[in-house]
């Protein structure tokens, strides 16, 4: 890469504003932190939003989050949320593939240099620090030919193939392990039923929102898939009057999915972090139920068959998942000594399985190193 190029040569800001009908149905997105792109954050009716008009995403944009670029939430939007509507907080621009081929610059917008340029391109204080576009638009990044572009991208995409192969492996034998532990709770368990909140009891910090302030939040995946990091949102852009502030070793459940098994366990990295009133928090009992061992139960088929259950209702017309349901849920639940032995015994699985196989970073780290070899090295060189 012998030269450079200012971002505004290939990027032209999109002005596609659209009114918000209130019958209407709308998707909305989500730009997830460090480089990790964008997802659906939902779909809802055009009476719960409330602009009275909002920018239309399309497909092959690049979208950026003006409170969390130095974040890195931003990516390219995909085919699936095309035609999705954002606010005027995530402007969308036009990429010109005559010079930079959008997918190569997907790519490039992943590495640290790119989160950096967008740190350095946001100002504010503390808690309104914002993307400066003129600022951002003047920036300039690495520009390679447009047949290095397509060398470098297919060269991503083949080893970015590869690394999602080794997960889903790796994710198979998760599942075989999880198994494992569902297993060994019935078989140590105590036969006689108790109900759920014997173990949790309902343990909410509720904070109210200051309108000038931004409240860093976390999203919860399906199926036990784990807690992830949303755009930060302003006490003055929501509708809720409160959020609830997150601590290490809560159960963290949704009301509108929790039937689908959006249900998780925080850990030290959620501390801090604020989740939406939906999202209600139990903490374990003392004496009843280890938090670790909750963490690896509520991924277990037999727990999420019963979340199943709790509630009645076809999709958007699904009965959300109180406490009191939750908490009445019957369970069979091993003495804390028997938890400390099924986890002793799964951790020792899990041991014998890292001897042979390559770390989850091992994997993670194949792709970001190839980024810094690819746009640092031969920019260096330049």
């Amino acid at each position: 890469m012998s030269q450079t190029i200012s971002i505004d040569r290939f990027l032209t800001k999109s002005e596609a504003w659209v009114p918000v009908a209130p019958d209407g149905q709308y998707k909305q997105i989500t730009a997830r932190l460090w480089g990790k792109g964008l997802t659906l954050r939902g779909e809802v009716p055009g009476a719960a939003i409330a602009a009275p008009r909002q920018f239309c995403a399309k497909a092959g944009q690049f979208l950026i989050s003006r409170i969390d670029a130095r974040h890195g939430a931003f990516g390219i939007v995909p085919g699936e949320l095309d035609g999705a509507l954002v606010s005027n907080d995530f402007p969308c621009f036009d990429i010109d593939a005559s010079t930079v081929l959008p997918h190569y610059f997907e790519w490039y917008s992943r590495t640290p240099a790119f989160v950096d340029l967008c740190r350095r391109a946001s100002e504010g204080s503390t808690n309104r620090v914002r993307l400066k576009e003129e600022k951002f638009l003047k920036m300039t990044v690495p520009l390679a030919s447009l047949e290095e572009q397509r060398g470098i991208v297919a060269r991503l995409d083949r080893v970015s193939s590869l690394v999602e192969e080794a997960k889903s492996l790796r994710a198979k034998i998760r599942v075989d392990a999880t198994k494992l532990l569902e297993r060994l709770h019935f078989d140590l368990a105590e036969r006689q039923e108790q109900p759920l909140g014997d173990f949790i009891l309902l343990s909410e910090d509720r904070v109210a929102l200051i309108s000038d302030h931004d409240y860093p939040q976390v999203g919860i995946r399906g199926f036990a898939g784990g807690l992830f990091f949303k755009d930060a949102t302003a006490g003055s852009d929501t509708s809720y009057k409160s959020f609830n502030r997150l601590r290490p070793d809560l159960l963290v459940v949704s009301q509108p999915k929790g039937w689908e098994g959006a249900v998780a366990v925080t850990t030290q990295e959620h501390d801090g972090w604020f989740a939406s009133p939906e999202y209600r928090t139990f903490r374990c009992r003392d004496g009843m139920l280890i938090p670790s061992y909750l963490r690896q139960f509520i991924a277990t088929e037999w727990f999420q068959a019963e979340l199943r259950k709790l509630t009645r209702g076809q999709g958007a017309r699904r009965e959300r998942l109180r406490p009191d349901m939750l908490l009445g849920m019957p369970v069979c639940m091993p003495s804390i000594t028997d938890q400390y032995k099924a986890l002793m015994i799964h951790e020792k699985v899990q041991r014998l399985r890292s001897i042979t196989e390559p770390t989850s970073n091992e994997i993670e780290s194949l792709v970001p190193s190839m980024l810094d070899e690819i746009f640092n090295g031969k920019a260096a060189a330049a």
